[in-house]
């Protein structure tokens, strides 16, 4: 078989979310036939996503039909200039936003970046919520950035995931009181300044609201997209509304909704209560034409979890730890979704 007939035999792969098959689409590079191997090169661009695994199992599948072993590689083709790239050695930047505080953004940013690296993948985790920093004591983060001979930062290690936060660079009871200025300024410095190296993800935890840490992250970084994290409470939904609009404002993909605190499950009796309502995420969801990308319980091993500095979706057989496990793959498979359309679109 030459690349001809290769390329016809990829006719039969599929892609389920963009429904064309993946040549049409664009999702082929290169093909390069030698001997009874394949080599292919993939824009697939979500490293350890489960819908990007499958399209690579199924290609495998068919090839194997006619004898040949697939050698699959993926890279998301450039348009812009190398020297224009902000962050070159990240291939996608993951924004975990919410409308207003106590929604549990946080602890959601921290498990996303933690299930991404348990799934193997090469993660950082960027503390950019100026103002509440809490992500270290969340990792249980002692270490601290080290500084380099050319004045880069390089930044401590937890659980595979490399971090930087602003509670690395004030003391833990200094108040953070800064205009947007200063904000943006430093910003911009603990992104570009900070030796990230090669990573599949960088998710950043931003503060609530739609202030000036948002508007310099939207003007600074290429988002792949934007997670919305919210209560199914009214109060909460409202707010996250005017996160989307926000994003939407500045052309910023939107991943989806994430429900946090959807239920309770008593201990005691096994029943379940909705504490903050039931169901909002999901029909917030459903209005806006947005993926839902989970509920998470509201489960006191959560917030041990966070207090303790071990992510709980870190734990195996626990039926929270499933939940955060689930949005994670959701997230990655988006991811996913939105590069495979950039590239078909071109």
């Amino acid at each position: 078989m030459d690349e001809a007939d290769v390329r016809d035999r990829l006719r039969a792969v599929e892609d389920p979310e963009l429904g064309d098959d993946i040549v049409s689409l664009g999702l082929v590079n290169a093909v390069e036939v030698d001997g009874d191997t394949a080599r292919i090169s993939l824009a697939l661009g979500a490293p350890y996503s489960p819908a990007e695994t499958d399209i690579g199992r199924r290609i495998r599948e068919v090839l194997a039909e006619d004898g040949l072993e697939a050698d699959l590689t993926a890279k998301i083709p450039s348009d812009r200039d190398p020297d224009e790239e902000v962050l070159p050695g990240v291939k996608n930047i993951i924004a975990v936003a919410s409308g207003k505080g106590g929604v549990g953004k946080s602890t959601v940013a921290v498990n996303l970046a933690a299930g991404l690296s348990k799934l193997g993948a090469r993660v950082g985790l960027f503390d950019a919520d100026i103002y509440g920093p809490n992500v270290p004591r969340m990792v249980a983060a002692e270490e601290a950035p080290q500084a380099t001979q050319d004045q880069t930062i390089v930044p401590p290690e937890k659980y595979g995931m490399k971090l930087m936060s602003m509670a690395f660079l004030v003391g833990d009871d200094d108040p953070v009181i800064w205009r947007g200025p200063m904000v943006h300024q430093l910003l911009t410095q603990l992104v570009e300044d900070v030796e990230w190296g090669s990573l599949d993800y960088l998710v950043l935890d931003l503060p609530p609201g739609t202030g000036d840490t948002q508007l310099s992250i939207l003007q600074t970084l290429p988002l792949t997209g934007a997670v919305i994290v919210t209560t199914p409470q009214n109060v909460a939904l409202d707010d996250a509304n005017k996160g989307l609009r926000m994003f939407g404002k500045h052309d910023t993909n939107v991943l989806g909704i994430v429900e946090n605190m959807s239920t309770f499950r008593c201990p005691d009796c096994g029943n379940r209560h909705d504490i903050f309502g039931a169901g909002g995420g999901r029909e917030f969801a459903a209005s806006n034409d947005l993926p839902f990308l989970g509920a998470l319980p509201l489960d006191p091993a959560v917030r041990e979890g966070g207090d303790g500095g071990k992510p709980i979706v870190l734990e195996d057989g626990d039926e929270t730890a499933d939940a955060f496990r689930v949005m994670t793959e959701n997230i990655a498979d988006m991811v996913g979704v939105v590069q495979r359309r950039t590239v078909s679109e071109r």
